[in-house]
């Protein structure tokens, strides 16, 4: 509840407003009994027109100025409600940006996604209801409670016994309700992790005729959350109506004793018993605020392990200048993911100078992708040092050390856009001419050019109008055009066919000799061009050096050239 109270605090003057005129709104609504009561008792038990009269038009007065707060109120409660929400969005997705790889893989993509919509809009209602119910119900159960006893001074007591147990029972719906909303916000995350792995990967699903296997997955997770939902509601379900048969309860009794008081104050009993009725709908208001306040506490609480979350990784508070030679140093290093017992990398060291590319090869969990992704600082390094230009990496700081490193993923990553739009991610302000060259390089302006609107053609999401081979090209080309100091093809030309891509890597030696490459590939033809070579397996380094180097002293090589050529020759 801190973290929505730091919000509220911001927006304290729009707050403060809508709570002004929902007061304005509930005295008015708790006037009307009162001059119901001299209507009945002053002007029908006299036949005075003239009072009845006035005391309708008092009415209709307070009814209007009633109507006003209420809808002032709507109006600043939602605009509140909106901007807090748009906040917190915000800050989740800021706080986001600045988590490591580790911090994102812990806390998993699709429960972020589910504290960034369903979360924020569970608080966003609550604080929206706070402003237009919440406040408004005790202000009339008080106000009402406080009348009835000037109405009916003898009923003190019950008035007493009743809100006792009306209490407790909101009380106890607290208690029982927060854990299962918690339990129901955990369900929804896995419903959601289900949902976007099908939805990701529904290709490969329809492929394989998987469509059942993956409804039964998708329905024991829907069933999960059904459940868990049916358990949270079941409390309020209990409760609520227990709350409403005290209160009634309480409006037969204050009726069964009206038979000994004077018959000439019947409208002070109407409005008595007309104050009774806005007890139990203002306990009601308050039963089902606190079932979105235990809802909203829950998903706070989720909301705020995201922003009191400590990146993994660790700055140094002075961090040293990057030079930009492109030296890349690993000196025994090792490295584990979070929660996972066997080491993805183990003892590793070797040196790739300034200008040098190096190929990294091995079978398919050898460690490659894990060893280029400790690099530009995605994860950091579990045991040994990794030295950029002879500095700790952890020493330097992540942007200016990112800005001078390019990486190339296997799989493409596009986004929504046009094809210039997503290569300016490499080059903000690159102009046309330097969009063309970097497509060049990378072997794809040919294909853009061949498009109606070139450069200006628009992509769908992860660039679904384009092949593979296209995206590894255009992704290429994005990097390129950032000019890098090192450079990082993860496997980056697997769709390419083998003349593509030897004209890419040509391309590549040719252009790019002043940077540093770590090129991973799975085939032998390709590394076998580059100056130095890595060969993994098990995370273990089983070979360094070059092509002729491996294949006089290193099996694994010996047996990947042997696969893939048909013989081991020395060269």
């Amino acid at each position: 509840m801190k973290l929505i109270l730091s919000y509220i605090r911001r927006h304290i003057g729009m707050f403060a407003t809508a709570l002004f005129f929902l007061s304005l709104e509930t005295l008015a609504d708790l006037m009307q009994p009162t001059f119901m009561s001299y209507i009945v008792d002053d002007g029908v038990k006299g036949r005075d027109i003239g009072r009845i009269l006035m005391y309708g038009a008092i009415m209709l007065g307070i009814a209007a100025l009633g109507a006003l707060g209420a809808v002032m109120r709507n109006i600043y409660a939602s605009r509140t409600s909106q901007q807090i929400s748009r906040e917190m969005r915000s800050d989740i997705y800021r706080k986001v940006q600045t988590l490591s790889f580790e911090n994102i893989d812990r806390l998993q993509p699709s429960s972020i996604i589910t504290r960034i919509t369903n979360d924020v809009t569970q608080i966003q209602n609550f604080i929206n209801g706070s402003m237009r119910i919440m406040m408004k119900a005790p202000i009339t159960c008080l106000g009402a409670i406080l009348l009835i006893i000037l109405q009916t001074p003898k009923q003190i007591p019950m008035m007493i016994f009743i809100l006792c147990i009306s209490f407790l029972l909101i009380a106890a719906n607290m208690a029982l309700g927060y854990p299962r909303f918690g339990k129901l916000q955990r369900k929804l995350d896995r419903l959601n992790e289900v949902s976007r792995e099908f939805l990701s990967s529904i290709r490969v699903v329809k492929a394989f005729c998987a469509q059942e296997q993956e409804g039964e997955k998708f329905q024991a997770a829907a069933e999960d959350f059904a459940g868990a939902g049916v358990s949270a509601m079941r409390v309020s379900a209990v409760f609520s109506p227990l709350i409403n048969l005290t209160v009634n309860a309480g409006i037969v009794v204050l009726l069964w004793l009206s038979g000994s008081q004077d018959s000439g104050q019947i409208g002070r009993l109407m409005a008595s018993v007309n104050y009774m009725t806005q007890v139990l709908f203002s306990l009601g208001m308050v039963s089902n605020i606190l079932n979105t306040a235990v809802r909203a506490t829950a998903s706070a609480g989720r909301v705020g392990e995201i922003l009191t979350e400590e990146p993994a990784q660790k700055n140094a508070a002075s961090p040293k200048d990057f030079s930009g030679e492109g030296a890349v140093s690993f000196h025994d290093v090792s490295f584990s993911y979070a929660g996972t017992p066997e080491p993805a990398l183990e003892h590793v060291t070797f040196t790739a100078n300034p200008g040098e590319t190096i190929g990294i090869i091995g079978p398919t969990g050898s460690g490659k992708s894990t060893l280029v992704n400790l690099v530009p600082r995605f994860y950091d390094v579990s045991e040994g040092t990794l030295l950029i230009d002879g500095i700790d990496v952890t020493q330097l700081d992540p942007d200016k050390l990112r800005a001078q490193i390019a990486v190339v993923p296997q799989k493409a990553l596009l986004f929504s856009g046009t094809i210039a739009e997503n290569l300016r991610w490499g080059k903000e302000n690159a102009s046309l001419e330097e969009l063309q060259r970097a497509a060049e390089m990378a072997c794809a302006d040919s294909f853009v050019r061949s498009f109606p609107d070139g450069y200006e053609t628009s992509l769908g999401q992860g660039g679904v109008n384009l092949s593979g081979g296209q995206k590894q090209r255009l992704s290429l080309a994005r990097a390129l055009l950032k000019n890098p100091r090192i450079l990082i093809l993860d496997d980056c030309t697997s769709a390419l066919d083998a003349t593509t891509e030897a004209a890419v890597l040509n391309m590549l030696r040719s252009q790019c000799a002043q940077m540093t490459v770590l090129l991973i590939s799975q085939r032998i033809s390709t590394v076998m061009r580059t100056d130095r070579i890595l060969c993994m397996e098990d995370g273990h380094v089983m070979g360094f050096g070059t092509h002729r180097e491996l294949l006089e002293s290193c099996p694994v090589y010996q047996a990947v050239y042997a696969s893939q050529i048909g013989g081991v020759q020395h060269e």
